[in-house]
C-alpha cells in the first residue's frame, strides 16, 4: 500500500448536462458573473454510444469550478435515466487532490476496497472515477497545471462559435468539426486585429 497521504482538497468541480448552451453561458457568466475558464471540445471520448460534447467550466471561486456537458445532436430526455446510461453518469462531483502521487494513492486505496476504478487524462486534468452505492459517479481529479487567461480565451471562442452556429441555424449544433472551423475563423479575425 502507498505511503502517500490520501486527503481530499475540496471540490474541484460539479458537473451536469445542459441543452441550453447560450442561456447557460448568459446565466452563469453574464448574470452570476462567473468567468469562463475552460472548455473541452471532445470527439470520440467515452463508450461507443457516447456523443461528442463541449465540456464548459465556469470559475466558482477558491479554485473550484462548475461545469456543464453540452452533448451535440442529443435531445433532452423525457423519461427517467437508468444508472448505466452515459447521461446519468455525466452528473458528478469531482474532488481535488494536489499531486499525481496522491491521485495514484487514492486509486490504490479504492481498488484495495474492491472498487472498480477508471483512470483518464483529459487535457489539463487527470482523473480517476468510481461509482458510489447509489450509482452516482465520483471523480478524484489532479489538475496538471493552473488555468490561464489563454484557457479562458480558448473557452470563450469555442462557446462563441457554437452559439453563433446555433443562432444562424435555429437548431442545436451537431458536430465539433463545424465548431472548430468557426472558431478558427474567430481566431484568424483576432490575429488580424492585432497585426
Amino acid at each position: 500500500m502507498s505511503e502517500v497521504p490520501t486527503v481530499l482538497g475540496g471540490v474541484h468541480h460539479t458537473a451536469r448536462p445542459t441543452w441550453k448552451l447560450k442561456e447557460t453561458v448568459e446565466f452563469y457568466n453574464d448574470i452570476l458573473g462567473l468567468p469562463i475558464v475552460h472548455a473541452i471540445s471532445a470527439v470520440g471520448w467515452g463508450p461507443e454510444d457516447h456523443p461528442d460534447f463541449i465540456h464548459l467550466f465556469f470559475g466558482a471561486g477558491r479554485d473550484s469550478t462548475i461545469a456543464f456537458f453540452y452533448y451535440l445532436g442529443t435531445p433532452p430526455l423525457e423519461s427517467p435515466l437508468t444508472p448505466d446510461h452515459w447521461l446519468y453518469k455525466s452528473v458528478h462531483t469531482a474532488w481535488r487532490v494536489e499531486t499525481r502521487d496522491e491521485l495514484l494513492a487514492w486509486k490504490e486505496r479504492l481498488e484495495a476496497r474492491g472498487l472498480s476504478v477508471l483512470q483518464v487524462r483529459h487535457e489539463i486534468i487527470e482523473s480517476i472515477y468510481v461509482t458510489d452505492p447509489n450509482g452516482y459517479m465520483i471523480e478524484f481529479t489532479w489538475q496538471v497545471r493552473e488555468m490561464t487567461t489563454h484557457d479562458g480565451l480558448d473557452a470563450e471562442l469555442t462557446l462563441r462559435a457554437a452559439i453563433a452556429i446555433e443562432e444562424e441555424r435555429g437548431a442545436p449544433v451537431t458536430d465539433i468539426e463545424t465548431v472548430w472551423r468557426r472558431k478558427g475563423a474567430l481566431v484568424a479575425a483576432q490575429l488580424d486585429e492585432v497585426a
